[in-house]
């Protein structure tokens, strides 16, 4: 009876535990996007430094996490935080151009955080993040819908995910930030 009860948890753990491989060929550091600007953004010059990538989207329900994200970054951003938001329409909530989102974070939110250019997460067309971090996180670094948190920390590799629903400015994001700062 205790060899079945054994090899049954084994089995449980063997499948269902979430263990992460992190190889790690490249680090976050290592690559790069298109500014919403047009410019390119070499993440090599946010080196020893955190970062929270969060996707974005114009039309969605979570969209007023914008104002928290801001107030992280004011927060945060002279101890060594850097806010990458990146607007996708991966989940068909965000504008078409990347002038409309532009202004539509300037104007509404006061944006003054990194942006990207519109870009998908999530699928075969994922930007080249997105596809690094599944490889060396797993399914868990996958958005699942907008404002998905990815939090890098100063060594270039994923330090923890955070769902949706969890705030910017929420304790248990804060809690993490300030550990890896």
């Amino acid at each position: 009876m205790k060899k079945i009860f054994l090899s049954g948890i084994l089995i449980f753990m063997f499948f269902f535990n979430n263990i992460v491989k992190g190889e790690y060929e490249k680090t976050f550091y290592d690559l790069n996007i298109e500014s919403i600007n047009g410019n390119i953004i070499n993440f090599n010059e946010y080196e020893n430094k955190a970062v929270l990538v969060v996707n974005t989207a114009s039309y969605c329900g979570f969209t007023n996490q914008y104002e928290e994200l801001q107030d992280l970054w004011d927060t945060y951003k002279s101890k060594g935080l850097i806010v990458l938001g990146i607007p996708s329409n991966t989940f068909n909530q965000e504008k078409k151009d990347n002038d409309e989102v532009k202004k539509f974070c300037e104007v509404n939110f006061n944006i003054n955080f990194p942006l990207s250019t519109i870009t998908e997460v999530k699928g075969d067309n994922a930007h080249e993040i997105y596809k690094w971090a599944k490889k060396n996180y797993g399914k868990s670094a996958v958005p699942k819908w907008n404002f998905y948190k990815i939090l890098i920390n100063k060594e270039g590799k994923i330090e923890d995910t955070f769902a949706s629903f969890t705030k910017p400015m929420s304790s248990k994001l804060i809690k993490k930030i300030e550990e890896i700062l």
